[in-house]
């Protein structure tokens, strides 16, 4: 991997997702220009495919998914990347679909959304009743949504490497496999529960937030060296970002935005199911971009993924040192310049 400054302009790679939000609304409301930064967008179409460009040198930084970083920095993917994560980008957002056939077998009636202890269950009754596992998709083995699905699958007495066989499937597919019968359900972020839904292929079965309010979803991954080299480049990516996130958190922007991320420029995403997760949607999920500090990368949120982690034996209990990787990789100094270090949240929180 190589420390070499960054190309200009700086090359942020993303996803079809609505997560993706601000970076696009950055670059098409000149909001990096503004802040002094050329930023070139890279629509990758998967994770596994984001995380080797950007450990590789190919892209300077990504929309990310948390898990995924620690795992790269860890070398549980590869050798050691020299990642960091500077800033937050959103909270919650994620779904877990089930299918028309699984939604009727779980109890779940057309349209019904239901609340943790009795989608969990419906859900534990269903999958006990099973011959053999069904097959549910994550979109990344180490992901929040993995992760999340995991612990929520254990707090309702279901073994999640005995009860479903997982399998990992980019979020823009997850609903055609639903619809083609190749997986039972999903958990993966906005828009593609709703388009599932929208298809007829699936149901929501809940909301992320529903296990853990608002948790932290993506965040932004920093090859450190660009960091190193080029720190008036950075601060003006993340000072572009963070002015973004608060526009994306506002009801009056939010059609505007789902037009943009709508348009074959932008990420051609189907418009009302990304219209619904933004502020003032209809959906059952929402997305929150700056609200909160959603933008802040803390420690506590590093460690609880690195310690999910551990517990699903992904990482060696004896030799990883956790909170010192929390504070290796998690980097919320950087925003000093950008917001001052004295209206950052305390250390931690």
């Amino acid at each position: 991997m190589s420390d070499a400054p960054p190309a200009t302009p700086l090359r942020l790679g993303v996803l079809r997702l609505v997560d993706s939000a601000p970076a696009l609304v950055a670059a098409m409301r000149g909001l990096f220009a503004a802040h002094g930064v050329e930023v070139a967008i890279s629509v990758e179409p998967s994770w596994a495919n984001l995380a080797d460009k950007l450990s590789y040198g190919l892209l300077d930084a990504a929309i990310m998914l948390p898990p995924l970083v620690l795992a790269a920095a860890l070398g549980l993917r590869g050798p050691p990347a020299r990642l960091i994560v500077p800033l937050g980008i959103s909270q919650g957002g994620n779904a877990i679909v089930l299918s028309r056939e699984a939604a009727a077998a779980a109890g779940l009636r057309p349209g019904e959304t239901l609340a943790p202890p009795a989608a969990g269950a419906h859900l534990r009754a269903w999958l006990l009743a099973r011959a053999a596992p069904p097959r549910f998709a994550v979109v990344h083995a180490y992901s929040t949504h993995n992760l999340l699905l995991r612990y929520w699958l254990a707090t309702i007495g279901v073994d999640p490497d005995h009860g479903i066989e997982t399998v990992v499937i980019p979020p823009e597919h997850v609903a055609e496999a639903l619809a083609e019968g190749r997986i039972a359900g999903f958990c993966a972020g906005a828009p593609w529960g709703g388009v599932a839904e929208a298809a007829g292929a699936g149901q929501v079965l809940l909301g992320t937030s529903a296990i853990w309010p608002l948790h932290p979803e993506k965040c932004l991954a920093l090859r450190e060296g660009v960091a190193a080299a080029a720190p008036r480049a950075v601060a003006g990516l993340l000072a572009g970002l963070l002015a973004a996130q608060a526009l994306c958190d506002q009801a009056e922007e939010a059609p505007a935005i789902a037009a943009l991320l709508a348009r074959s420029d932008g990420l051609a995403l189907p418009e009302a199911a990304s219209r619904a997760v933004l502020a003032g949607g209809t959906g059952s999920e929402r997305i929150r971009f700056h609200a909160g500090a959603a933008w802040f990368p803390a420690f506590a949120h590093a460690q609880w993924f690195l310690e999910q982690m551990r517990r699903w034996g992904w990482v060696d209990a004896a030799s990883a040192d956790l909170a010192a990787l929390a504070r290796q990789v998690y980097r919320p100094d950087l925003l000093n310049t950008v917001i001052g270090a004295d209206d950052l949240p305390r250390d931690g929180e």
